[in-house]
């Protein structure tokens, strides 16, 4: 009897603790159901459409972000550089290339809970579409860490992983089939300070 009563409670333990372990792997990964990849940069284009998938709801109702509609604008997240390395915030960043059309749109480095990083320094967090400067070909280069550069510099502070969170607004792109094809900047790792 004692025997039964032990193993029923080791399979409900396994049961539930495997369940709890899947559905908080589904909601943490940035890949997989409903993603479209774009180099380092994720997005789900059916997010604030009812072809939305059930994860994605999820991870958006838990996150507590609002989602934008498909004709509004998208939303693309790198959490890792174009080499394949996991972003951190004690390291330096290039982000370069150009940025698709849009009628704006913001870029700023966020904690794994999606916060915006904070720099320490009297900077904006993020960056915009109208303040950043061009190359002659409309190609944009942002440096990201701790260190004032010249240019264009997105500040960052603390230690601990880091993502990309690159929102266009009033884009062709959103409504497109073609999101894969789309261009993004590339994100090269320059340099880490151990």
């Amino acid at each position: 009897m004692l025997k039964t009563v032990f193993l029923s409670l080791l399979v409900l333990a396994i049961a539930i603790g495997g369940g709890a372990a899947s559905v908080w792997y589904a909601l943490q990964a940035r890949e997989g159901i409903g993603a479209v990849a774009v180099g380092p940069w994720t997005t789900f284009p059916d997010l604030g459409t009812p072809q939305a998938d059930p994860y994605s709801k999820a991870r958006i109702a838990r996150e507590g972000v609002l989602s934008l509609g498909l004709t509004e604008g998208l939303t693309f997240i790198a959490q890792k550089d174009s080499d394949g390395g996991v972003l951190r915030r004690d390291c330096n960043y290039t982000i370069d290339g150009t940025f698709p059309p849009a009628r704006f749109w913001t870029l700023y480095a966020a904690e794994p809970s999606r916060a915006v990083i904070q720099g320490g320094h009297l900077r904006p967090p993020a960056l915009h579409s109208s303040e950043v400067l061009r190359r002659a070909d409309n190609a944009v280069s942002i440096a990201v860490g701790r260190d004032p550069t010249q240019g264009n510099w997105l500040p960052v502070a603390g230690a601990g992983p880091m993502s990309f969170v690159l929102t266009l607004y009033d884009s062709p792109a959103a409504s497109s089939s073609g999101i894969a094809d789309v261009a993004l900047p590339r994100i090269a790792k320059a340099a880490c300070n151990d």
